[in-house]
């Protein structure tokens, strides 16, 4: 059986090179591999820049799995998600593609490669949540939340209404909402967990110059486009990060500075929040971002691990 390989990292890491660099790598010995995206948002059609998603361009002929399949009006759960990676997974090694699954969410990646499943959902319950979220705004319903279970909402940004809402959802159907991840334990065989890892001002700083690069790239009018096909009603694509803040400049709320800066200071605190996840898992090896050499030395494991009884060795040379 292929091994999995698994890119993991904060936003600005580098993350979605490496994995096409590794991808074009194995090609050339002999060994296709194709790109799994684990990022909630590459799914949207249009959203583009706020996204940082990977350019034609820049995805050098690789292939790339679950990047625009939806409409900014749609919304998937995480449930769904799963079910659309494992699949792309398995058609990758039905044919004899090594597939690279590439995200900068512990959630949505523990969940394509760990045991995990998933509770039930009630739409009516759902909806009244939801009407809170719009009534309330996603801060005063974190507060809700952590009234009613703080180890639920200690997992929770207090900006990620999605996760908020069915975390109330849960709780009110199940009478109880888990508070932690289940055990770290592969659903797939054959995974390779990697992680690249910045230092906290340096990242800080990749994170603040992408936002600038992203207003310099036309965000504002990419957001102003994504309106006219439906963005506000979309429940997950118009929260997402930078994008919630461009409406609410559009909205007059906030200036564009104010934008600005209120999107780089919640994609910091996104970044360390998932960071904090990544780190919990001790079944990645850990890597400085811009390891010269990194592609190599991993595709050159990966295709040794390919031999009889080799698949899901990790790579070596690196520290945890």
């Amino acid at each position: 059986m292929l091994p999995i390989l698994a890119v993991n990292g904060p936003t600005a890491s580098g993350k979605s090179a490496l994995a096409v660099s590794i991808a074009l790598i194995l090609g050339e010995r002999g060994q296709p591999a194709e790109i799994v995206n684990a990022d909630s948002m590459l799914v949207y059609r249009g959203m583009d820049i706020g996204t940082a998603k990977p350019a034609p361009a820049e995805r050098c002929g690789v292939r790339h799995h679950l990047i625009d399949i939806m409409e900014v009006t749609e919304s998937a759960t995480v449930a769904e998600f799963q079910a659309r990676a494992r699949a792309a997974i398995a058609e990758c090694r039905t044919r004899g593609v090594l597939p690279i699954v590439v995200g900068g969410s512990a959630l949505y990646m523990r969940a394509i490669l760990d045991h995990f499943e998933f509770p039930g959902t009630d739409p009516g319950v759902r909806a009244r949540w939801e009407a809170e979220l719009e009534r309330l705004g996603p801060e005063a319903l974190h507060a809700v939340l952590a009234a009613r279970a703080p180890g639920t909402a200690a997992e929770i940004l207090p900006g990620n209404g999605r996760r908020i809402v069915r975390a109330l959802e849960v709780l009110e159907l199940t009478g109880g909402h888990q508070p932690t991840l289940p055990a770290w334990t592969y659903a797939l065989d054959g995974v390779v967990s990697i992680g690249l890892e910045l230092d906290r001002p340096v990242m800080d700083a990749r994170i603040a110059e992408r936002v600038h690069a992203m207003w310099a790239a036309g965000f504002v009018d990419e957001v102003r486009a994504l309106q006219q096909r439906g963005l506000r009603q979309g429940r997950t694509a118009s929260k997402a990060l930078g994008y919630r803040q461009v409406l609410a400049h559009l909205d007059g709320e906030l200036t564009e500075q104010q934008a600005i800066e209120a999107t780089i200071a919640g994609t910091k605190r996104f970044a360390r929040k998932q960071l904090s996840w990544f780190r919990r898992d001790h079944r990645i090896t850990w890597y400085p971002a811009g390891t010269d050499g990194l592609a190599a030395t991993v595709a050159g494991t990966l295709v040794e691990s390919t031999e009889p009884g080799e698949a899901g060795t990790r790579p070596t040379g690196a520290h945890s």
